[in-house]
């Protein structure tokens, strides 16, 4: 999908300040409000914009060990992913999966609300998922960036 200037100044502000109002956005774009709503169904309806989501601070709420672990897994299985990710999605702690080609198979974001509760989370379901060969853990200690903004 082509996407213009207008496209863009909407897609920076809405980056920017995503909670603004259809109208208020369309102020700050340049726009009237039923261009920028018209733009933004086009740019959902094109797959640029997938949809709007909260970003809760899970350490405000009492998760304070956040941890990446990356695994790589057996492949004599031909369905070792497949069961494994299966397997990961049924554990509430995980926030996040991802999958890469590479020496790492698969990353799970692990949230525990402290170390006493991610050792009984590593042990008792990170630890039982099946077809692992190999973890690596790596304890977040500290978020510099986290930016869903593009250079638009």
């Amino acid at each position: 999908m082509l996407i213009d200037d207008t496209d863009r100044r909407i897609l920076r502000h809405l980056l920017s300040e995503p909670g603004l109002a259809t109208a208020d956005l369309a102020e700050r774009a340049g726009v009237t409000a039923a261009t920028c709503w018209r733009r933004l169904e086009r740019l959902a309806e094109g797959g640029i914009l997938r949809g709007q989501h909260a970003v809760v601070d899970w350490r405000a709420l009492g998760w304070a060990v956040e941890v990446s672990l990356r695994f790589t897994l057996d492949k004599t299985n031909p369905r070792a992913f497949d069961e494994f990710l299966d397997a990961a999605r049924n554990v509430p702690e995980v926030i996040e999966i991802q999958t890469f080609l590479g020496r790492v198979d698969v990353r799970l974001n692990v949230i525990a609300r402290d170390m006493g509760h991610y050792q009984e989370v590593y042990r008792d379901r990170i630890l039982t998922l099946p077809h692992i060969a190999d973890i690596e853990s790596l304890m977040l200690v500290s978020t510099i960036k986290d930016s869903g903004s593009l250079p638009l």
